[in-house]
């Protein structure tokens, strides 16, 4: 399906690397490099994950248009603050001590879905020159902020970036950005409710 999709629309970017969950920081990076190289004009870039459900009128609506002129140095999503290392073999998120002997995280957003300026993908792939490797990419897009001195971005309201999945309904999609562990059928299934229901949403909410 992915070759099929390349040559009929020429919109998939690949580089030589296997793609595991391991090597989620490099193909984080790669669509970094990809950003700088051919988008850095643009006003924000969204990286999702494709079990997320992204409700792209409300983000557009609710989140981005508002933020006129487009700023820079912004990155925003899924707040995650205080977060340390699991050194538990059996969690699908072990570090290493050997690989971050770090006892802390600096503040990070969920990798399920975060917005950031264009400019961004410059400044976090020349940060990604001097910091070392590690394969949670939320987290090492997380450190390479922090070196650039850049603050992330707490988002208006924290039920809109949703690390876990929201149960469905039209209105509560209707003023959400994210949702996670999403089928492709339901997202299929949601879209098409979302746009049905999209008005009426909207008219409820009016009320007292």
């Amino acid at each position: 399906l992915l070759s099929l999709s390349f040559e009929q629309y020429h919109d998939i970017i690949q580089q030589d690397f296997l793609d595991t969950y391991y090597n989620l920081t490099l193909k984080t990076l790669m669509g970094m490099k990809w950003v700088a190289s051919y988008c850095s004009g643009a006003s924000f870039v969204m990286k999702t994950d494709s079990d997320v459900f992204v409700n792209t009128m409300y983000l557009i609506e609710k989140l981005l248009r508002p933020l006129s002129p487009p700023p820079q140095n912004y990155f925003t999503g899924c707040l995650m603050k205080g977060y340390k290392p699991i050194r538990d073999k059996t969690s699908k998120w072990y570090i290493s001590e050997e690989e971050y002997p770090g006892d802390n995280y600096h503040p990070f957003c969920s990798g399920t879905g975060y917005i950031f300026s264009g400019d961004l993908a410059s400044k976090i792939v020349s940060a990604s020159v001097t910091i070392k490797y590690i394969h949670l990419e939320d987290v090492y897009v997380g450190l390479c902020l922090n070196a650039k001195g850049i603050q992330i971005v707490p988002p208006p309201s924290y039920s809109l970036f949703n690390i876990y999945k929201v149960p469905f309904s039209p209105c509560l999609y209707s003023n959400i950005i994210t949702s996670h562990h999403i089928q492709t059928n339901e997202h299929i299934v949601y879209w098409e409710r979302l746009q049905k229901n999209h008005h009426t949403c909207q008219t409820k909410q009016k009320g007292p």
